[in-house]
């Protein structure tokens, strides 16, 4: 495992030895010896079908950094910085994260999240350092304007739930920051 900075601090990429051969491949996900910065209590699997897209979430209260990893399939991976007085308050990182590329993405509390699935089937891994609490859970709608993010497709799979999500203008009115 090898730990990459990121222009936003504290937003981590981890990049993962796979070790393939004839019978499969063998791929180190974790290791707190190397990975030292983490609370992880909580754990989920999440799987999505191409052209599916989630966020962007965040919990309010009980904040949760996350871990997430791609054990199958391809997705581009985005969060946005809100966290209070921070010098990248506002701005967007994406990153793909795939089976094949071993990438991983460390995201500190204070962030939103979201992602966008390629592949047929995509199982993406999270560690959390907090429970999922959805009473303290709201988002930023993926389709905001004002975010100027070009997804990969025009046909996206979008929940009842996601679309109904305020934009960013609204959350700074509610929320300031996190």
């Amino acid at each position: 495992m090898k730990i990459i900075k990121t222009k936003i601090k504290d937003l981590l990429i981890i990049k993962q030895k796979n070790n393939i051969d004839k019978r499969g491949s063998l791929r180190e996900i974790f290791n707190k010896k190397i990975f030292k910065k983490n609370n992880f209590v909580f754990e989920y699997c999440t799987t999505s079908k191409a052209n599916s897209l989630r966020g962007f979430h965040f919990q309010y209260k009980y904040q949760q950094a996350k871990y997430v990893n791609v054990l199958r399939g391809k997705i581009l991976d985005c969060v946005i910085d809100l966290r209070k007085n921070s010098k990248t308050f506002g701005k967007i990182f994406k990153i793909i994260l795939s089976d094949s590329n071993c990438l991983s993405l460390y995201i500190p509390e204070g962030f939103a999240h979201s992602y966008y699935s390629y592949k047929k089937t995509n199982i993406v891994y999270y560690k959390l350092t907090n429970y999922y609490k959805p009473q303290f859970e709201s988002g930023i709608n993926v389709l905001d304007k004002s975010l100027k993010i070009n997804w990969p497709s025009k046909k996206l799979i979008i929940s009842k739930k996601d679309k109904i999500l305020p934009n960013l203008s609204d959350f700074k009115k509610k929320f300031k920051t996190l």
